[in-house]
């Protein structure tokens, strides 16, 4: 899988599965523009490493959920590289708390910047890519909680839901334009992320009840991303690629059970 030539944006880019997409596509060719929000010095660490493989890098310090940054951040990734060809939304916040007891301001962000914020990169990606006229292929880091009514997760399930149809409803309408928007679902990745909610104890024996008794690395979806941005992957869009080790089969899957 090749993205030489290619110039990408991808969202939270500085840490987890973001920044195992944007080493995984610097390390396939393509030029990576690495947006982050608070972590400037892991941002930095990417882009060099990228620089390593002997490609382009930036940073861009923003927050997905202020459309007006983001719209930036398009422009400034195609002013420093001619042009944006890929982009990963994979930017994300989540606060766990019980609907009941929530607050409602962490609630508020987890939408904002799972859901405003993957469409304000979606669409602003777009428009760039149509007024080029190149076409280009569009990754959207969703969830299983997509799907999955986990409980405590109430905003970040409903973020999830409502940017798996945004994604199919672009792919629909940037067919014409030869821009393909496909969904990623990764399972239980081990991200730092994960550790504002679990200790390593918790990870650790977390990991051994899930079908393949591990969790995740982020450079297993990076280079999930990089296949379906690459051209080897043209006639997918609008689809969802799941990688999860097998946390969305039925809970009876792995135990030779039979059924219910």
């Amino acid at each position: 899988m090749n993205l030489s030539g290619k110039n990408a944006l991808v969202t939270g880019a500085s840490r987890g599965i973001g920044r195992g997409c944007a080493l995984e596509m610097g390390r396939a060719g393509a030029n990576v523009a690495i947006n982050y929000y608070s972590h400037k010095e892991e941002a930095e660490d990417v882009a060099k490493e990228i620089r390593g493989f002997g490609g382009k890098a930036i940073i861009l310090q923003g927050d997905v959920a202020d459309r007006v940054r983001v719209e930036e951040m398009v422009a400034e990734t195609a002013k420093a590289f001619g042009q944006l060809d890929l982009f990963v939304s994979n930017a994300v916040y989540s606060d766990r708390q019980l609907m009941l007891e929530a607050d409602l301001a962490g609630f508020e962000k987890t939408v904002n910047v799972g859901m405003w914020g993957a469409f304000y990169g979606v669409r602003a990606a777009s428009l760039q890519m149509v007024k080029q006229k190149t076409g280009g292929s569009i990754a959207v880091i969703s969830s299983p909680h997509a799907v999955l009514a986990i409980p405590t997760a109430m905003a970040y399930n409903m973020a999830k839901a409502a940017i798996d149809h945004m994604a199919r409803t672009a792919a629909i309408e940037l067919a014409d334009y030869r821009i393909r928007v496909n969904i990623v679902h990764p399972g239980w990745i081990d991200t730092p992320g994960e550790r504002k909610f679990f200790t390593e104890e918790q990870l650790a024996e977390g990991a051994k009840t899930l079908p393949l008794k591990r969790l995740g690395r982020p450079d297993e979806i990076g280079k999930a991303v990089v296949y379906i941005l690459s051209d080897d992957a043209e006639y997918m869009t609008g689809s969802t690629l799941t990688i999860d080790g097998g946390v969305s089969l039925p809970w009876w899957s792995d135990r030779g059970e039979g059924s219910m």
